[in-house]
């Protein structure tokens, strides 16, 4: 059981770590690097920080442990968050993707 996920990464290509903490309702902070802005969505799944800015990442750990009430509504919002990379959220787009993709080959190669 954890309350906050801490997530000092210098470079980060999606940031999965992140998402399974969300998906457990675990608030993120983390660096702005990457697709960890995509993620984490600042002040509301957790906060950003900029990369080294370990002083940012201890304050906005503080300003989410240290009231109930706030830790309460990052943790429901940080599984709102993560719902959004559900599978039955994400196929349905690639399959779009991918049919539109051939759609335009076919008509551009018919």
């Amino acid at each position: 059981f954890s309350d906050l996920f801490l997530l000092p990464s210098k470079t980060e290509s999606f940031g999965l770590a992140a998402l399974e903490a969300m998906a457990s309702g675990v608030p993120v902070i983390s660096t702005n690097t990457g697709g960890l802005p995509e993620v984490n969505k600042h002040g509301f799944s957790g906060f950003l920080s900029k990369v080294n800015d370990i002083e940012d990442m201890t304050t906005n750990a503080i300003k989410i442990l240290k009231n109930v009430s706030d830790l309460t509504m990052f943790k429901a919002n940080a599984i709102k968050q993560a719902q959004q990379y559900d599978i039955h959220q994400i196929v349905p787009q690639y399959e779009s993707i991918y049919q539109d993709t051939l759609k335009r080959y076919l008509l551009e190669h018919a």
